[in-house]
């Protein structure tokens, strides 16, 4: 049996475990919710806001196993694709054991997006809900989400940490790029995600380096490895591990927040201190709610969206560059004048100058645009709501499917063609981009995504040239490479 083959048999058995499990716990329609199912379906009939059409599949198992078979192809929005032509660009199915309109509309998604907790809250398979705990940002709603939210996003776009990412990211990547050998093949995948989690892991609890990074690293893989694994919570599954890896790190971090309270009492410090991490800002906050243990939980959290992200949107950058002579020639060649630009005045390279590089900007937005590193968010309904004349029901799970969207010639010209130069008159701020959601959940990491991918490649095409070996994308349950992306590189 090939790879997809046995991918999609696992996927079948572990879907078909997980609608049992919703089952047994009572998370399928009761009747009274059936009874609303059928009283929305006549409201589709009337001339009113409707019931977006469309299936719920199969018994039990919905229409899953077709979601997850195209999701593992090399075009993994045809499942939306087809029931778009059939039903519109809103429609509903039963997908992961749960009733879902699904959406590849930018207005809907945008409205959805950018609603408050009273219309939408996150939803997340159960797996991940366990994982993350009630009180992770990923989950909370209300105040003490806009505050955390706050303090986070405050920080991260802050030029201080702006500048601590350049130096950090210059370090680690010297220390690595130092050591590839012409003689055999770099794997860009692994090398990325490496780097990323080093500038990650300071950036959010100052563990930099040695026993500790190596401590944090190892559990940190095991506790997302659990993402997807079945629900069920025993000594030997995967979730079991995954949450026994977690626990461990929240004393870890737990640890360091001792450790700087203890050193901030003894130097007798005030709230003047300058944060040089995210902890450092969320202890200065005097709200009562932000426990050093929700804290600890949380800079965990945090790590997921990270530890991804941004070293996919680095390998798919490399990438698509590889298979684009035109755009990599200009890309080098805009690096090549920064460059030059400074050893001439003898100037160190700041967080700004990498981000007014036009044409490498282009190049991260259309990356960002083709790969999808987020292909869709998830939300539930807390009540009836219309948009744009389609009625979400309350208790439903909203799918803003981001990838059909980004892939729609109805918003992009020869949108399955890698084409930076698309944006030179094109404006970002619209419906029909949003690479890293939206609203009040919006990522508050993407600016440094764009910084430490801009950092990535400058040094790359400034110090390389390489030959990348054939690979393919997979897009499920995580985008990646499927061989890591291995290059064959030449110093300069």
């Amino acid at each position: 049996m090939d790879t997809s083959s046995s991918l999609l048999l696992f996927s079948f058995f572990f879907f078909i475990i997980i609608v049992i499990f919703n089952k047994i716990n009572g998370l399928r329609s009761s009747p009274a919710t059936k009874k609303k199912l059928n009283d929305h379906h006549v409201i589709s009939h009337s001339h009113g806001p409707k019931f977006p059409q469309g299936s719920l599949g199969w018994p039990v198992i919905g229409e899953t196993i077709e979601f997850i078979s195209s999701a593992y192809s090399d075009h993994p929005e045809s499942f939306m694709d087809k029931r778009r032509v059939m039903y519109g660009r809103v429609f509903k199915s039963h997908i992961f054991g749960t009733a879902t309109i699904v959406s590849t509309d930018a207005e809907v998604n945008r409205a959805v997006l950018q609603s408050d907790s009273t219309a939408f809250v996150p939803f997340y398979p159960k797996t991940v809900r366990e994982l993350m705990g009630k009180s992770s940002i990923l989950l909370i709603n209300g105040s003490l989400h806009r505050r955390f939210h706050g303090l986070v996003g405050s920080f991260l776009k802050s030029p201080l940490l702006k500048a601590q990412i350049v130096r950090d990211m210059h370090k680690f990547l010297s220390e690595s790029m130092d050591l590839w050998s012409e003689d055999q093949p770099v794997l860009l995948q692994d090398v990325s995600k490496t780097v990323a989690f080093k500038v990650l892991a300071k950036a959010l609890i100052s563990v930099e380096k040695g026993e500790e990074l190596e401590e944090l690293k190892k559990e940190f893989e095991n506790f997302i490895s659990g993402l997807m694994s079945l629900p069920i919570n025993f000594p030997g599954t995967q979730l079991h591990r995954s949450l026994q890896a977690k626990k461990n790190m929240v004393k870890q971090v737990e640890r360091i927040i001792e450790g700087k309270i203890r050193r901030a009492e003894n130097k007798e410090e005030d709230g003047t201190v300058i944060a040089k991490d995210v902890v450092d800002v969320l202890l200065k906050d005097s709200s009562e709610y932000l426990t050093h243990n929700l804290i600890a939980n949380n800079m965990i959290d945090m790590m997921i969206p990270g530890h991804d992200s941004v070293p996919v949107l680095i390998t798919l950058a490399v990438k698509f560059l590889s298979d684009s002579p035109a755009a990599l020639d200009l890309l080098t060649e805009e690096n090549m004048k920064l460059k030059s630009l400074k050893e001439l005045t003898g100037e160190p390279l700041y967080w700004n100058d990498y981000l007014s590089l036009p044409f490498t900007q282009k190049v991260i937005t259309e990356t960002l645009r083709m790969g999808n590193v987020i292909i869709g968010v998830m939300r539930k309904a807390m009540k009836d709501v219309e948009i744009k004349g389609y009625v979400i029901p309350k208790g439903w799970c909203f799918l803003a499917y981001l990838r059909s969207v980004h892939l729609d010639k109805l918003y992009y010209d020869s949108p399955y063609k890698f084409n930076p130069w698309r944006w030179q008159e094109r404006d970002m701020n619209t419906s029909s981009f949003s690479p890293f959601g939206g609203g009040q959940r919006l990522c508050p990491g993407l600016d440094l995504s764009r910084l430490e991918a801009s950092i990535f490649l400058h040094h790359l095409v400034t110090r390389f040239r390489w030959i990348a070996e054939e690979d393919t994308i997979i897009n499920f349950p995580t985008v990646h490479m499927k061989n890591k992306l291995p290059i064959w590189i030449k110093r300069i």
